[in-house]
């Protein structure tokens, strides 16, 4: 597999940006358990308008990472890794292994009790983190592996969009969902027109997040649609979708994930933390995470390639499959997104950062061990 540009110059942003979301997340901890507790915590809840700092990032910066992930995903189905069935059907099978699992183990332990609505928390994979620590492995990790997980990671995000959407809307106005997709019209018009001007789709793209923000639905999914109505053309330098995706690589790695790492990792650490460990919300994200995502990625591809649905890229065998899979089991920033929309009280919520954070760890340190043993270095 021939390694693109723009492929490589993704996979360095998110390799340097995983770095600093561990930063700023080790600093956002050591502040909320230090003696400016109470003005860092009050910081994220200052109000700007009618809605908080935190709000404003979890609400509207997050956007803008949803249209990066948009981005990259309308090129990977245009022209990269996802263009063709036979290239999609490995990624594509992992990620849903790699959902559907642990979406199983979390409804074992919740179904039918006041937790059940986190059912999305484990089904998500941070790529920022999880191709960080592929990074640290140099040059032993083939292109071919970094495609796969790259690729699972994004459709494991695109599958957490989708239940945001779908299970995490309470009360829909339709008057204002029916102005954005309307306003989507006109933009996927200007689309059929040609209109290679990034302006109109930046202004209309605005109006759309600003409706469907009074809609009900999560105002990021405005990122994921918007992505889908930029002009694609041939995928060349020149090309708008192009030179948005790369402008955009650095603030969403550099300003904005860390901004939302600093923003909801502020956790208050008690004495008797681990004692929410105990209960099923906790068991069921951790064991998702650290289980549920390597069996269902590494199984639903196995399964792929056993009836000829796909096959398995050159150069890979399935124990580094079943390292990457242990990556995916890191889940921090979507699980915790999806952990603020599907509970809304604060100990549900804390307890559930809690034990991402956990599990987020010991996948990240496990799949680095497992594919340091079976990947072999480059001479």
């Amino acid at each position: 597999m021939k390694e693109t540009n723009l492929f490589k110059a993704f996979f360095e942003s998110e390799k340097a940006g995983g770095f600093v979301l561990i930063f700023a997340t080790l600093i956002s901890l050591l502040l909320a358990n230090s003696i400016f507790q109470l003005d860092y915590l009050q910081l994220w809840h200052l109000k700007i308008g009618n809605h908080s700092l935190v709000e404003w990032i979890n609400d509207g910066l997050m956007t803008v990472f949803f249209l990066l992930i948009g981005l990259e995903l309308e090129r990977e189905v245009y022209i990269g890794e996802l263009s063709t069935l036979k290239k999609a059907s490995l990624p594509l099978l992992g990620a849903l292994g790699g959902m559907i699992i642990p979406a199983l183990i979390y409804a074992v332990f919740n179904n039918g009790t006041f937790t059940q609505s986190g059912v999305g928390i484990p089904m998500a994979t941070d790529i920022a983190f999880a191709i960080g620590i592929l990074s640290l492995l140099g040059n032993r990790v083939p292109t071919s592996l970094k495609i796969f997980l790259t690729a699972l990671a994004v459709i494991d995000d695109l599958g957490a969009i989708i239940i945001i959407a779908v299970f995490y809307t309470a009360k829909i106005s339709l008057l204002n969902l029916g102005i954005a997709f309307g306003i989507m019209g006109v933009l996927f018009v200007l689309n059929r027109l040609k209109v290679n001007s990034l302006f109109p789709y930046i202004i209309g793209g605005i109006l759309m997040w600003y409706f469907m923000l009074n809609s009900g639905v999560h105002a990021t999914i405005t990122g994921i649609l918007l992505a889908f109505v930029i002009p694609f053309g041939d995928g060349q330098k020149e090309n708008i979708s192009y030179k948005l995706q790369h402008f955009l690589h650095n603030p969403v790695a550099f300003i904005i994930l860390p901004l939302f790492a600093l923003a909801n990792t502020c956790i208050i650490i008690n004495s008797n933390w681990y004692e929410c460990l105990k209960d099923t919300n906790s068991m069921g994200i951790i064991l998702g995470l650290i289980i549920g995502k390597p069996l269902g990625i590494s199984l639903l591809s196995y399964l792929g390639v056993t009836l000829g649905l796909c096959i398995l890229p050159k150069g890979l065998q399935w124990k580094n499959i079943f390292g990457a899979g242990i990556l995916g089991g890191i889940g921090f920033t979507m699980s915790i997104f999806i952990t603020l929309l599907a509970f809304d009280t604060d100990s549900n919520i804390v307890n559930s950062k809690i034990a991402i954070l956990i599990a987020s760890t010991v996948a990240a340190i496990t799949g680095f061990i497992v594919l340091k043993l079976t990947l072999k270095p480059n001479k």
